[in-house]
C-alpha cells in the first residue's frame, strides 16, 4: 500500500519535472500509448517509482504516443542504444515465437492466471527475450482486446465476414481473424484513428484503455465485448546497453519494474469499468459477444500453434494448466 501511494503520489504530480541538480544519466522510455491511457500510466508510475529510487543518479524520462517511433522502431531504437526502455505487447509475437502463446484466444482468463504464469514460466518467456538480444525488468499489461466496428454488430465469429479489421504486426492475430472471417489488416497503432475515419479499414480490437484514450468511440459504431486475447506488456530493454549501466542503477530499475506491477493491474481494472462507460456514453451500440462461439472456433488457431512452433503444444498445456489457482 505504501508503495502504491508513492506512485500515485508521483503520478498525480509529474514524471518529467527536472531535480535541481541534473541527473548524471538521462534514460529514454519510449511507448505508443496515448495520453490517458494504459501504457502513459503504465510508463509514468514506473518512471516515478525508479527516479525516486535513482536521487541523482539517473533519471528516466518518458515519451509516449509513438514521439520516438511506432513499436518495431522502438525495438530497433533498443538494439541502437538511442532509447532505453520500450513497452512492447503483441508485437513481441514477431520478436520470438514463445510469445506467441499469449495470441491463443482465450488462453489467458484473468490477471490471477497471469501472475501464475508469470511466477512459474517467466523464465521461458525471459531467454527467448535474451536469444534476441533484449531483457524484460517488468511484466506489465496492454489488456483484455475487444472489437469495434462500422459494418454490424459482432456477436459470433461469422459476423466478421469480409470486416476490413486493423490487427497489430503480428501473425498470430493476423491468421486468428482470417479464421473467424474477417479481413485481417496490419497497422500501426499511430495510424488507426486516420483509417477509421476515412474508412480504410473498417473496424479494430483493442482494449478499452487503448480505445478511449486513442479516441476510436468517434469515429466506430459497434463495440462488440469479446475479450478474445489478453495481451501482456513487457518492460524491455537491450541487453547489451542494459549491461552497461551501474549495478545499483540496475537493481533500482529491476526492483521498481517488479513494484510497479501491482498498480498497472489496479489501474487496469479500474480503467475496464470507467472506460467502458466512457465509450458508451460517445454512442456507440455495445454487443456481448457470444464467447463460447469464438472459443470453439479458435481451436485451429491452438492447432496451428502447435505443429509450427518448435514446444508449442507443451507451451500450450503449461499455459492452460495454470488456468485455475490449485
Amino acid at each position: 500500500m505504501k508503495m502504491k501511494k508513492i506512485l500515485m503520489g508521483a503520478i498525480a504530480a509529474t514524471v518529467m519535472t527536472l531535480p535541481a541538480q541534473a541527473a548524471d544519466l538521462t534514460l529514454k522510455f519510449g511507448h505508443v500509448g496515448n495520453p490517458g491511457s494504459l501504457f502513459e500510466a503504465s510508463a509514468n508510475a514506473f518512471a516515478a517509482c525508479s527516479n525516486k529510487a535513482l536521487g541523482d543518479k539517473a533519471e528516466i524520462q518518458t515519451f509516449g504516443a509513438s514521439q520516438l517511433g511506432k513499436d518495431k522502431e522502438l525495438l530497433q531504437k533498443l538494439k541502437l542504444g538511442q532509447i532505453t526502455f520500450s513497452l512492447p505487447s503483441s508485437v513481441m509475437s514477431s520478436v520470438a515465437d514463445e510469445f506467441g502463446v499469449f495470441e491463443m484466444p482465450y488462453i489467458i482468463k484473468d490477471r490471477d492466471h497471469m501472475r501464475r504464469v508469470q511466477a512459474k514460466h517467466m523464465d521461458i518467456f525471459q531467454n527467448a527475450a535474451k536469444s534476441k538480444g533484449y531483457r524484460i525488468i517488468g511484466l506489465f499489461e496492454n489488456g483484455f482486446r475487444h472489437i469495434t466496428n462500422n459494418v454490424r454488430p459482432i456477436k459470433v465469429p461469422t459476423d466478421l465476414a469480409g470486416v476490413k479489421l486493423r490487427t497489430p504486426k503480428g501473425a498470430w492475430r493476423v491468421k486468428m481473424f482470417k479464421l473467424y472471417g474477417a479481413n485481417p489488416t496490419p497497422m500501426s497503432f499511430s495510424e488507426v484513428f486516420t483509417a477509421l475515419q476515412t474508412g480504410v479499414i473498417d473496424g479494430q480490437e483493442n482494449p478499452y484503455a487503448q480505445i478511449a484514450s486513442a479516441k476510436f468511440q468517434e469515429v466506430q459504431k459497434y463495440l462488440s465485448i469479446t475479450g478474445h486475447v489478453y495481451t501482456p506488456a513487457y518492460v524491455l530493454v537491450s541487453e547489451k546497453h542494459y549491461a552497461k549501466l551501474p549495478g545499483d542503477v540496475r537493481s533500482a530499475l529491476e526492483k521498481c519494474g517488479t513494484e510497479t506491477q501491482d498498480f498497472v493491474y489496479e489501474h487496469a481494472a479500474k480503467l475496464e469499468t470507467e472506460l467502458l462507460e466512457v465509450i458508451k456514453a460517445a454512442g456507440v451500440e455495445v454487443i456481448e459477444a457470444d464467447k463460447d462461439a469464438f472459443i470453439e472456433a479458435s481451436k485451429p488457431i491452438y492447432d496451428e500453434f502447435a505443429t509450427e512452433v518448435k514446444g508449442g503444444g507443451d507451451l500450450i498445456t503449461k499455459v492452460q494448466a495454470l488456468a485455475s489457482g490449485s
